[in-house]
This record gives C-alpha cells, sequence and structure tokens, in this order.
C-alpha cells in the first residue's frame, strides 16, 4: 500500500509548489513571449522537454520552487536570446532550423523525399485524408515542415496557382 501513499509523502508542499510554479510560469511567458512554447525547432522542443523536467522536479519536492523558478526563468531567457539571434543572424537560424522539405509536387509524390524524411506513403495519403483531398490532382503542394508537421496546399478545383512566396525556403530536394 506504500506505493500508493505513504504518511511522509508532502502533499500539501507538492499543492502548494503546483500553484507557485503555475504562477512563476505564467509570468514569465507573460514577459518573454507565448513563442517560449512553440512548436518551431529541435531546440524549442528540448526547451519544451527541459521545462516539463524542472517542473516535474518541484512537483516531487526534488528541488525548491525557488530553485526551479529560477531554472525556468534561466531557459526563458535563453530561449528569448536564441529566437533573437536567429531572427538576427541567418547562420544560427539555419543551425538550429531544419528547412521545410517539398514531398509532393502536384499530384507527383516526390518519392526520393519521404525516404529522405523517413514518411511513408500511407502516412502521406492519411495526412491528404485529414486534408479532405478527394484526388491527388486537387493537390497543389505537400510540405513537410521544421515543426515536422506536413502541409497539405489543395483546392477542390484546379483553379488559381499557389503564390511563389509560399514556397519560400522550402527545399526541393533533401
Amino acid at each position: 500500500m506504500q506505493w500508493i501513499y505513504q504518511n511522509s509523502d508532502p502533499l500539501w508542499q507538492t499543492i502548494a509548489g503546483s500553484i507557485l510554479i503555475f504562477i512563476v510560469i505564467i509570468l514569465f511567458v507573460r514577459i518573454i513571449g507565448l513563442r517560449s512554447f512553440a512548436k518551431f525547432t529541435a531546440y524549442d522542443f528540448g526547451f519544451t522537454v527541459a521545462i516539463g523536467s524542472i517542473i516535474a522536479s518541484i512537483l516531487t519536492s526534488s528541488t525548491s520552487v525557488v530553485h526551479g523558478a529560477i531554472a525556468i526563468a534561466s531557459l526563458l531567457c535563453i530561449t528569448y536570446t536564441v529566437s533573437y539571434l536567429q531572427r538576427k543572424y541567418e547562420l544560427i537560424d539555419n543551425i538550429i532550423s531544419n528547412d521545410p522539405l517539398l514531398l509532393m509536387d502536384g499530384s507527383k509524390i516526390l518519392e526520393e523525399n519521404l525516404k529522405h524524411a523517413r514518411i511513408g506513403q500511407s502516412q502521406l495519403m492519411a495526412k491528404l485524408r485529414e486534408a479532405n483531398v478527394l484526388q491527388l490532382n486537387q493537390v497543389h503542394y505537400v510540405v513537410l515542415e521544421s515543426t515536422g508537421d506536413i502541409s497539405v496546399l489543395h483546392s477542390n478545383d484546379n483553379v488559381g496557382k499557389t503564390d511563389a512566396e509560399i514556397l519560400d525556403g522550402v527545399r526541393m530536394k533533401p
């Protein structure tokens, strides 16, 4: 029964710590901005996992709320600095971010790009279905975004062409 509950468990500390760290995170994110938890790059994913780990340490009483708050504040400041440097220096953006990759050009499936991205044709078809594509000729482009998401650019009719700016920064080949 001790694996469910022990008298020595710091339940009130955990509840108080949860409330305090929730308030700290809200305050810091309001100051630094929502970009802190955006899903843009592998760096952003790592940051989110690190914040989760810190929160878990605080809530399990492995570290104090103040120590955890300082760690979270430090990570948020690092994230803010890196995002600023990404905007300012293309080299840093290239190091941190993957460029999007074209998976379909019109109704043509780019097999080499799918293989490079380790995406199966069945996964691609599932994304087309999610986007309500009924026929392959409705597809203008399918892009594997730098976030890992797949964007399907399509229309119900074949009228019009996609603006070239939409594909800025998209790699045509791996």
